[in-house]
């Protein structure tokens, strides 16, 4: 396909997921954008979070939702949007769209299967353990007590980000949010708390001529007075941030979440398939760094696909 003027572009947001809100505003945020390039015929297509999709105010099923149109901007979130569900609808419906494929995007989001690509890839992460509700008891807790340092970090095995992310010191509290967490997932997973400074690093295919570009890593918020890091850490990171792209098979672009110890052993800790974008994301604030403007990241994304 060619671009050409006028090229119409779905943009999906909202959806099932709870990171129903951060969706929202990715998706206004490439709204934003397509509307101020030419060239471009932006279609704010929205799913509410019982799953209808609405096109102009109208509730379709997703085929007639996106009847006519050229290529989708995924801008959904967490469950649905990442997980390779909603990327089987576009694959079926033959509709070119930005972000990961189906299987590409079924591996970022569930943490085991990324786990186990980055350890045999060679790259370091935190030792772990996956509980699954069918089969958990009060024995898994006993060997996870004895056998880590405590405090351990608790999460959601297929989850994005920070959400549902907890820690517990003591056996009553490893029980405890272990129980809870199984309330709203059925996968756990509870990893070893690696004390240091939190940064994320960005990664765009094509950019300055590179097959995987990334860019400057970006410090997640702390608490704590963070020291610089230096030109070596800074490239190990990057060098790690593609490795992941590529290893999972991601597509045109994602972030990947790192810990440096005190001691500058760096862990990769995930890999986001789609990154959101709003003024005070990381990803933005990569773009600003570079001297990027959200518009061009946009207009470069949708060449990648058309």
């Amino acid at each position: 396909m060619k671009l050409t003027s006028g090229l119409r572009v779905a943009v999906l947001r909202g959806g099932p997921s709870r990171e129903y809100k951060d969706s929202l505003k990715t998706g206004e945020h490439i709204l934003t954008s397509l509307r101020a390039m030419p060239g471009y015929d932006p279609m704010d297509i929205f799913i509410s979070k019982s799953g209808e999709w609405h096109r102009e105010g109208l509730v379709f099923e997703p085929h007639r939702a996106l009847e006519h149109v050229d290529v989708v901007w995924n801008a959904l979130h967490g469950a649905f949007g990442e997980d390779g569900q909603v990327q089987r609808i576009f694959e079926t419906l033959k509709i070119p769209f930005t972000g990961s494929g189906v299987t590409a995007s079924a591996l970022s989001m569930n943490k085991e299967m990324a786990k186990n690509i980055y350890r045999d890839n060679g790259l370091p992460t935190p030792e772990h353990v996956f509980l699954t509700e069918e089969n958990f008891d009060d024995k898994d807790l006993l060997y996870i007590f004895q056998n880590f340092m405590h405090p351990v970090v608790i999460k959601p095995a297929n989850a994005t980000g920070s959400l549902g992310v907890r820690t517990a010191g003591t056996f009553q509290e490893l029980s405890k949010v272990v129980k809870e967490t199984f309330r709203h997932y059925r996968r756990v997973i509870v990893e070893e708390c690696v004390e240091g400074d939190e940064v994320s690093c960005v990664v765009l295919e094509g950019l300055n001529g590179e097959k995987i570009f990334a860019f400057e890593p970006i410090r997640l918020e702390t608490k704590k007075r963070a020291r610089r890091l230096n030109r070596e850490e800074n490239e190990r990171i990057q060098e790690m941030a593609k490795q992941a792209h590529e290893m999972l098979g991601l597509r045109h672009y994602s972030n990947s979440d790192f810990i440096i110890t005190p001691k500058r052993n760096i862990y990769i800790l995930e890999t986001n398939a789609l990154p959101m974008l709003h003024r005070g994301s990381t990803l933005n604030k990569s773009l600003l760094e570079k001297g990027l403007h959200h518009n061009d990241f946009v207009d470069h994304v949708l060449k990648l696909v058309v």
